[in-house]
């Protein structure tokens, strides 16, 4: 028995020592920004998209439990590149973000719709939705808060 539980402790730590020393971690941000995916091409950043949102928070004031209420975000093509909105993803299944299909060129306007669905959920309700770009930095945060009351 003792040789069983001393074989099954030197393994975990087998097991946690091999990510020792290796801090240095690679983030979406690296992967996705185009500044970043070789160092030895330089990047005109004056030539990238640039996202800039109306508002990137939204309130819904009281709402009863099992209500699906949405809000669109409406944002803008600031830049000089097309923008590309790759993925929005909320902080919970209870928040489902819609992103635009194509690419807006400079200038152009674009939403992404978040529907909030308040079935057994009640109180005061804050989510975000993170949306990864072609821009610099890749990722924004857009939020929705209601507060929700029993039926």
């Amino acid at each position: 028995m003792n040789k069983i539980v001393f074989i099954g402790i030197a393994s975990i730590f087998a097991l946690a020592s091999c990510n020792a020393g290796n801090e240095e971690k690679v983030t979406s941000e690296a992967i996705e920004n185009p500044i970043s995916a070789d160092s030895r091409e330089k990047v005109d950043t004056k030539s990238l998209p640039e996202i800039t949102f109306d508002k990137d928070f939204h309130d819904f004031g009281k709402i009863s439990e099992g209500e699906k209420v949405t809000y669109s975000f409406r944002f803008k093509n600031t830049g000089k590149g097309d923008l590309i909105v790759q993925t929005a993803s909320g902080s919970c299944g209870c928040t489902v973000p819609e992103i635009p299909e194509k690419p807006l060129s400079p200038g152009e306007t674009g939403f992404i719709k978040v529907q909030f669905n308040s079935e057994g959920r009640t109180g005061i309700q804050e989510k975000q939705v993170t949306v990864i770009t072609n821009t610099i930095p890749n990722t924004n945060i857009i939020r929705i808060k209601a507060e929700v009351n029993e039926r």
